[in-house]
């Protein structure tokens, strides 16, 4: 922004902040889209999308009614591109399994499923230090059909929804059949009835609080690690799904598990996750009873996983149905891979309804609490679920907290969260009310201001100095930001250079677009020399992130095929089964491109095949686009 320019007037919601003199032609934008595409329900869509699309028994029209009010790029500061090549449309997860991710391990290795087996060695410890007790056997006290019916009960095939086994006289008996059951059929909780004078041990599915109780301890050889570590291997659920699923089954507490990165639902994803002394045999059990899950590559460690160790993920996309000549997908992916593309945070950060997170965060920063309420549980518009409407509602309507807690079936969603706050600790206790979000979560919202500060930054940047590196832009000389002279910008290139988060800790860069930084804040009452927050949690150090990230690992190909419904890529599950590797047919009717790539934590694969297509990510505008080819 020009140093002449005054400063922004505030942004309210619904207004877009950003490049908007870039926005392309309206018709241009959807004649360059239109690629169609038949799905297993035969809908149409063109396109990418990015995050949840429509499901399968919804219609365009619902879908499209649900995201009008959402965001699109410019409204988050997403408007420049690096590469001058031509764009082209394609489908971007029309399946889940266009998208796989698989973790790159803090040693470097591309985390993959490979091995279900139980390690030798776990077994030869199970089966030591004799007089202990050990959760492995006892698999005699149950006979063959006892084994059968409660695999069937742990598998919901069994119409009754428990087994009962006639019990022993002998209570140290039953305890055996108990300990049988419960470590043999993850899932299944078990008690002791008496009937006739007769005791039964009664075998169940496990739910509600005994599902998530405390685990019971049991022997564990000193010389193992506490933890066991193991590869998830998940289709199209994401990483906290999938967790809570482990959990139930094991009865466990979720926060048992400890990994390095949430991953992405639409997609199939391979991650490493630990988990504090449960053993690789009853992780292997679950193999039998899990959708789109799967375990494997045992190990025991000393250690859990910190969140942000890994060094990074590698993606395998595939594009369906392009529209580029060869010679554009060429030009694109060089680009990519030479060049890179600028390090936005991706629309995920942002949310996908009509009040974006960023406006929440910017009402804690400003201390503004009856806003945060206000933004969280008032009656948006758009489409949402049923229940959340009526919850949004009875608020506005009584402001009872108790009253809109009852609309809602789930109680673990922010709205419930909240509420229960406000419901135990009163309407003038919001802060205290707020904290029973979970801390994460509740960072999210502050993290999604700072993300749009710093996107709307970056745009400034590569529109007023390029791809060059000037004087007062930032490096980063250890983990220190230092401000390059005139001399020192001639020996960096654009990928040196790192922009800053707002904070207390950070420095700007000294020309104009550092001065955007505080006019921006500014104009949303902000004070950019005060970001310590009164309740620390709120208060932001800042931090460096480079504008521009290159990919590494990066190869690509444009295959052809016939069939849409087919998977394009050869899963790790699809390779441990055996199974085919896809074919392509050289004279198939789709063109697809298949690229893959490694990208550093905290980047946005969506933001490179942004890059490469030079099309809207946010689902807005790829609905619009789409409605507006289809009607």
């Amino acid at each position: 922004m020009d140093e002449s320019k005054p400063a922004p007037a505030p942004v309210h919601p619904g207004e877009k902040r950003g490049c908007p003199e870039d926005e392309e032609d309206e018709a241009a934008m959807t004649k360059r889209a239109r690629v169609e595409e038949e799905n297993e329900n035969g809908a149409r869509r063109a396109a990418i999308s990015d995050g949840e699309e429509e499901e399968e028994d919804g219609s365009g029209e619902s879908f499209a009614d649900m995201m009008k009010h959402g965001l699109i790029e410019l409204d988050v500061g997403i408007c420049k591109y690096v590469s001058d090549h031509e764009g082209f449309s394609g489908i971007l997860k029309e399946r889940y399994s266009d998208f796989v991710v698989h973790e790159i391990s803090k040693e470097g290795k591309i985390v993959h499923l490979d091995d279900l087996s139980i390690p030798e060695e776990v077994q030869e410890a199970a089966s030591s230090a004799p007089g202990e007790e050990n959760p492995t056997t006892d698999s005699s006290v149950l006979t063959d059909e006892q084994k059968k019916q409660l695999e069937e009960l742990q598998l919901f095939k069994n119409k009754e929804s428990f087994v009962s086994i006639e019990g022993d006289e002998s209570k140290d008996k039953r305890t055996l059949v108990h300990k049988a059951i419960k470590t043999q059929f993850p899932g299944l909780e078990t008690k002791t009835e008496e009937k006739d004078g007769r005791k039964f041990i009664v075998a169940y599915h496990a739910a509600g609080k005994k599902a998530l109780a405390a685990p019971r301890k049991h022997f564990w050889p000193k010389n193992r690690g506490s933890f066991c570590h193991f590869v998830l291997y998940k289709e199209n659920k994401d990483t906290m799904d999938a967790i809570n699923v482990l959990s139930k089954f094991l009865r466990l507490r979720p926060n048992m598990f400890s990994y390095m990165g949430t991953k992405d639902k639409r997609a199939i994803t391979v991650q490493e996750i630990a988990v504090l002394k449960i053993t690789a045999e009853r992780l292997a059990h679950l193999n039998k009873c899990l959708m789109n899950l799967k375990l494997g590559n045992f190990s025991y460690k000393n250690h859990p996983l910190k969140l942000g160790e890994l060094q990074g993920n590698h993606f395998t996309v595939v594009i369906r149905n392009i529209s580029g000549t060869d010679a554009q997908v060429h030009q694109a992916m060089t680009s990519l891979k030479q060049t890179g593309f600028i390090n936005y945070y991706g629309m995920q950060r942002f949310g996908t309804t009509a009040v974006p997170t960023q406006q929440v965060g910017r009402a804690i920063l400003k201390n503004d609490w009856k806003q945060v309420v206000d933004l969280i549980l008032k009656p948006r518009p758009g489409a949402e679920k049923e229940f959340l409407v009526r919850c949004r509602e009875e608020w506005a309507r009584t402001q009872d907290p108790e009253a809109a807690l009852k609309k809602l079936p789930n109680k673990r969603c922010v709205e419930g969260q909240l509420l229960r706050g406000l419901s135990q600790h009163g309407k003038n206790n919001i802060v205290t009310a707020f904290g029973l979000i979970p801390r994460n979560n509740r960072l999210m919202y502050i993290h999604s201001y700072q993300s749009v500060v710093w996107n709307t930054m970056v745009s400034r940047r590569i529109d007023a100095f390029g791809l060059t590196a000037v004087e007062g832009d930032l490096v980063l000389r250890g983990t220190k930001a230092h401000i390059l002279s005139e001399e020192e910008a001639k020996s960096h290139s654009i990928h040196d250079i790192v922009m800053p988060l707002p904070g207390f800790d950070v420095i700007y860069p000294s020309h104009h677009v550092g001065k955007g930084y505080r006019e921006m804040l500014s104009a949303d009452g902000l004070d950019i020399d005060n970001m310590r927050h009164k309740i620390k949690d709120y208060s932001l150090a800042g931090a460096y992130r480079r504008v521009l990230i290159r990919p590494s690992d990066v190869s690509w190909e444009v295959i052809q095929y016939d069939d849409p419904k087919i998977s394009l890529v050869h899963t790790d599950f699809e390779k441990i089964e055996k199974k085919p590797a896809p074919v392509f047919n050289k004279e198939g009717k789709y063109r697809a491109l298949r690229l893959e790539f490694s990208l550093p934590p905290s980047t946005y694969a969506t933001m490179a095949i942004r890059e490469v297509l030079k099309l809207d990510t946010s689902i807005k505008k790829q609905t619009q686009l789409n409605t507006t080819w289809f009607n």
